[in-house]
């Protein structure tokens, strides 16, 4: 027995396996440790499957046609009733040769993106082993591209970060550097990089942001629009403090870097110590008059609610279908130009000079924006007034304390409940009304329907003056729980100001579009509608996930926003129209004029202001409009008017 066990291992031992593990003849831990051998095989065996894979990839993947794949469409934009607003049209982009192109700017691009681009092969391998690694982590697949990669990203593949389109740019790449010359690449990419503000390409870009063409760029003007390939959504220094020290740092860091990979001298560097400002944003002629505000007011939403960058809406091919009535931006857009042509004299009376408006008009059932007015004309103000915080809202802004004072005047010293209060309200329990009035002794008491002009009630006090009043009870209910009721029926956080005294009689800053939706809350009974401006938008037929409208919420018992809707036909009553309105007044110290009007189906702001492009301090508003004007308080409620009627015709 024991001989036949014997022979039976010694014919195992002669048979030799074709993988001798775990290795014959080792014990304990040595039998699992591969040999030298077995190491060297299956290394040869791993280079040996990518090199076939690589081959067969390479032989498969042809150069498109870069024609073909790099054309881009125009967004076209409709109005709510179905008809087209807008074709953005045709790229903004100028092909030029590498020699109209400033030698600075083209060095400071190379110095920022691809340092060995003159040396390198055209691809980065880090940058693909990068984009494995980060798929297998479920992260993005960017980074670590060359200019050659990024010019095949630009004008063969899509933007798509993929493991699969990262490896068709490596080996397209791979070909073209083997096809074209390094200028030719170089060339090509500064035609086809974004650099935003609608430029593809460097020569637009040139224009946008300096007014210049590529080859009259300066050294440190090149540097900055070389930040710009970074993505100028996050680095266009003309939208926000942010985006401005970004820019300001990558500019810097860029003309460092040619010194640094000897691309530019120490003392040419010393020349440039003071950041290269842009010339402020424009527009093309295609997006005039309101045209250019209602499609950046979309744009913004859009970008909002879906996640498309700048980027992505330039490469066009979008229908973009929104809230806007055709008839009602039109009216109102009259409004503003008859009243400012009728009621001010820029030539004749200086204060009528630098007169800025902003209105906005929302449908309070849904919070639709149906009309807005932005400015003269988006090519030459950009800045859109419609949608712009900076203009305190004075009186306008008192609606929000009583509805505050309603809601929470349980907070407030009790008063009588008597028959006649609760037949008038019988569901708001004990509190307040907007018949309530400030006693000597400083409670607030039912009102007894006698008139006192030494003590007007709430009612009274919103409609005229009342500054007093509305400070009291302001501080009285809590100018936090002020500043939550405003915002809770549309105002923004960010555009509250300060909770001192004066915060009561509106200190703030809302946009007219957010006043026109907090004024829309009391048209719906205390129900609110967050504003939206896109209903749909498709490319290539398919819709865009996340554009339903805002889902509504309560802001207010129904009784408290009826209240505040009775209330405000006070301030309407000089109208000769059954409106709820609110104003600012001649007790205000404010540099601007607002009017906020709505009835059941419309809610519509108005701002007035003045404004020096030069200077951003708002100006004085003494004189504006002649002395019947009252500092200009008169002519936003005769811009409402005019609107008003313009859209029932």
């Amino acid at each position: 027995m024991g001989t036949h066990a014997q022979e039976k291992k010694s014919r195992r031992r002669g048979r030799r396996r074709l993988v001798d593990y775990p290795r014959t003849g080792r014990s304990g831990v040595r039998r699992w440790v591969p040999s030298w051998r077995l190491l060297l095989g299956t290394a040869g065996l791993f280079v040996t499957a990518v090199a076939t894979l690589f081959i067969c990839v390479y032989v498969s993947v042809d150069i498109p046609d870069e024609n073909e794949a790099a054309r881009r469409e125009a967004n076209v934009y409709y109005w709510s009733d179905g008809t087209q607003m807008v074709s953005t049209g045709e790229v903004n982009r100028q092909n030029v040769e590498l020699g109209q192109i400033a030698p600075s700017a083209v060095n400071a691009v190379i110095a920022a993106e691809n340092e060995t681009f003159y040396e390198d092969s055209g691809v980065s391998p880090k940058g693909l082993a990068r984009a494995a690694v980060n798929m297998v982590r479920g992260q993005e697949t960017q980074g670590g591209s060359t200019i050659t990669q990024q010019y095949v990203k630009n004008t063969y593949l899509s933007q798509d970060q993929t493991v699969t389109r990262k490896v068709k740019e490596f080996v397209i790449a791979l070909k073209l550097d083997r096809k074209k010359s390094k200028d030719e690449i170089l060339k090509g990419y500064l035609n086809t990089s974004w650099f935003g503000r609608g430029a593809n390409g460097i020569e637009a870009a040139a224009h946008a942001y300096y007014g210049i063409p590529a080859k009259k760029l300066n050294p440190s003007q090149g540097a900055m629009l070389a930040a710009m390939l970074k993505g100028a959504d996050l680095y266009d220094p003309a939208v926000g403090a942010a985006n401005h020290e970004r820019a300001r740092e990558r500019w810097e860091w860029i003309l460092d870097r040619q010194v640094g990979v000897g691309l530019m001298t120490k003392k040419e560097r010393a020349k440039y110590r003071t950041f290269p400002e842009p010339r402020k944003r424009s527009r093309s002629t295609s997006l005039g008059g309101q045209t250019g505000y209602l499609v950046d007011v979309a744009n913004r939403y859009l970008k909002q609610r879906t996640g498309l960058t700048d980027r992505e809406l330039a490469r066009g091919g979008y229908e973009i279908h929104t809230t806007f009535d055709k008839d009602k931006v039109r009216a109102l857009e009259r409004a503003v130009r008859r009243v400012l042509t009728r009621d001010t004299d820029p030539d004749k009376r200086p204060a009528d000079r630098h007169v800025q408006v902003g209105a906005a008009s929302v449908r309070p059932s849904d919070g639709a924006l149906v009309a807005l007015y932005g400015g003269p004309d988006a090519t030459a103000h950009f800045t859109n007034n419609a949608d712009t915080s900076g203009v305190p809202v004075g009186s306008a802004f008192k609606p929000f304390v009583l509805a505050a004072a309603l809601q929470h005047g349980m907070a407030l010293r009790e008063v009588p409940v008597t028959e006649a209060r609760l037949a008038r309200a019988p569901d708001m329990g004990p509190g307040i009304l907007a018949d309530s009035y400030y006693a000597a002794d400083g409670t607030l008491r039912p009102a007894t329907g006698a008139t006192d002009p030494d003590h007007p009630t709430l009612r009274r006090a919103l409609a005229s003056g009342g500054n007093a009043t509305y400070v009291r009870l302001g501080e009285d209910v809590g100018r936090d729980t002020v500043r939550r009721t405003a915002v809770d029926a549309g105002l923004l956080r960010q555009s509250m100001a300060r909770l001192e005294p004066a915060f009561s009689i509106g200190t703030s800053t809302p946009s007219a579009i957010r006043m026109a939706t907090a004024y829309g809350t009391f048209a719906a009974d205390g129900i609110r509608h967050d504003p939206y401006s896109v209903t749909k938008a498709l490319r290539d037929g398919e819709r865009l996930p996340g554009l339903t409208p805002p889902s509504a919420s309560r802001a207010l018992d129904p009784q408290v926003a009826r209240q505040v809707t009775d209330a405000l036909r006070e301030v309407g009553k000089d109208l000769g129209t059954d409106v709820s309105a609110g104003r600012t007044g001649d007790q205000d110290r404010l540099k601007s004029a607002w009017f906020t009007g709505f009835t059941k189906d419309l809610s519509t702001a108005v701002t007035l202001f003045r404004l020096d492009p030069d200077d951003p301090q708002l100006l004085p508003m003494s004189g504006v409009g002649g002395k019947k004007s009252r500092r200009g308080n008169a002519l936003p409620p005769r811009i409402w008017q005019e609107y008003v009627a313009g859209a029932r015709n």
